[in-house]
């Protein structure tokens, strides 16, 4: 069927309309984005308005990722209510047709599509990630003071007699550079002996080169230097697998990072994580189609009231939830990565198959 003229037909128009969703979501994201990049970062020293613009192109295809689902449901909601309002599909039930022969091509559209996300979306967006964190490292210039919570993990180093904490406002380069760090050293009981605040922290080989550093010592003045340098004996391997956000990793890197965070005893749930997560985009995005289907295939011919169509709507809202919020317990190691994120994609598949199968075949 999928190969035949009906099902290239059927598969063209799957196309054609996620091309029009996508570019009309694009368009949508990418003016709120840059309203509230804008809002958010005009006042600082480095920000213009065409370096606006460049990170809200970079920044794209990670929230375009996101609503993936959303518009994979949203299409098989389009195509099939208009085919059916234009008794196409009542023609194809007609001759014959089964609805898992006339459903093949969306499911397949789904699926490729699913693949496209994996294959190119998701490498562009983690590259756009990173040069999204560098921009706005070069935006904050010496003036980058931290004004939220850091959003990176603290990490611990201990070289001979110095145990130093260290934590940062956000990272570029891998992980290998913090944005507005912060670097607090202890003695051997374990009381505060120096904090220092520094513009940035670049890790080179044995040592942290800090810039821009403000120290403090208790009972002291704080005082400036334009660099200073802190021993470490922290790689640049480690710091890398042990600071980098799993986003702006690429899915056909993963595998590499995954192992060799594993070399360093790093826990590798977030990276395992987002690893099935977006293995199993493919089969979700089926998932999205079927529930579709669900509510989509009989609406014109029984006259079914909006409530059906907003019941699909909220299903795939709440399928979405799950996933993610189940993805948060994966990536914390509370739930299994692999369970995580499969489970919910096989619970929607067979569901949205057995109300088809309830619906259509009695």
């Amino acid at each position: 069927m999928i190969f035949g003229t009906l099902g290239r037909y059927f598969f063209r128009r799957y196309i054609s309309t996620t091309v029009w969703f996508f570019l009309g979501v694009t368009g949508i994201v990418f003016l709120v984005d840059f309203s509230e990049t804008a809002s958010r970062m005009a006042s600082l020293p480095g920000y213009t308005v065409a370096g606006g613009l460049l990170m809200t192109a970079v920044r794209l295809p990670l929230i375009l990722q996101q609503t993936v689902p959303f518009i994979a449901l949203f299409v098989g909601m389009t195509v099939l209510i208009g085919l059916n309002r234009k008794y196409e599909l009542v023609v194809t039930r007609a001759a014959g047709i089964s609805v898992w022969q006339f459903m093949s091509p969306f499911i397949a559209g789904a699926f490729f599509l699913g693949l496209g996300v994996i294959a190119a979306l998701n490498p562009l967006a983690a590259w756009g990630q990173r040069q999204a964190a560098q921009v706005e490292s070069n935006w904050r210039g010496d003036n980058g003071a931290a004004t939220s919570a850091p959003q990176v993990p603290w990490i611990r180093q201990i070289s001979k007699d110095d145990d130093v904490v260290i934590g940062a406002h956000s990272v570029v380069d891998d992980g290998t550079m913090l944005v507005d760090a912060v670097f607090v050293h202890f003695d051997s009981g374990a009381h505060i002996i120096l904090r220092q605040d520094a513009a940035t922290a670049k890790l080179e080989d044995g040592y942290w080169l800090l810039k821009n550093v403000v120290e403090r010592r208790p009972g002291e003045i704080a005082s400036r230097k334009d660099e200073v340098r802190v021993r470490t004996n922290l790689k640049q391997d480690f710091i890398q697998q042990r600071l980098t956000n799993p986003e702006t990793i690429g899915f056909f890197d993963l595998s590499r990072r995954i192992e060799i965070a594993k070399s360093f005893g790093i826990p590798t749930k977030a990276l395992e994580t987002q690893f099935h997560s977006l293995l199993s985009q493919p089969l979700l995005l089926v998932a999205m189609t079927l529930i579709a289907a669900t509510v989509s295939l009989k609406f014109s011919r029984f006259n079914q009231s909006r409530s059906v169509i907003l019941g699909g709507i909220l299903s795939g809202f709440v399928l979405y939830v799950v996933t993610v919020l189940v993805k948060a317990f994966g990536s914390s190691g509370v739930v299994p990565p692999f369970v995580a994120t499969w489970i919910p994609v096989i619970v929607a598949l067979a569901l949205g198959a057995t109300i088809l199968l309830h619906q259509e075949d009695g």
